[in-house]
């Protein structure tokens, strides 16, 4: 289960990408950087929930 969590957390930043696109599009901008930040934050905990935990060794 510790691993599905990453893929889940791209494939929301996928999602978000995706409408921070669709209300750009709109001319929608205040709606855009929010989705847009939310968007940077789903796909940076997926990459740190991958980097090494590192201590051991």
């Amino acid at each position: 289960m510790e691993d599905l969590w990453p893929i889940v957390l791209m494939g929301f930043g996928g999602l978000l990408a995706g409408g921070t696109y669709s209300f750009f599009k709109q001319g929608r901008k205040p709606a855009a950087v929010i989705c847009g930040l939310l968007t940077l934050i789903a796909l940076g905990g997926a990459v740190l929930w991958w980097l090494p935990q590192g201590g051991g060794g």
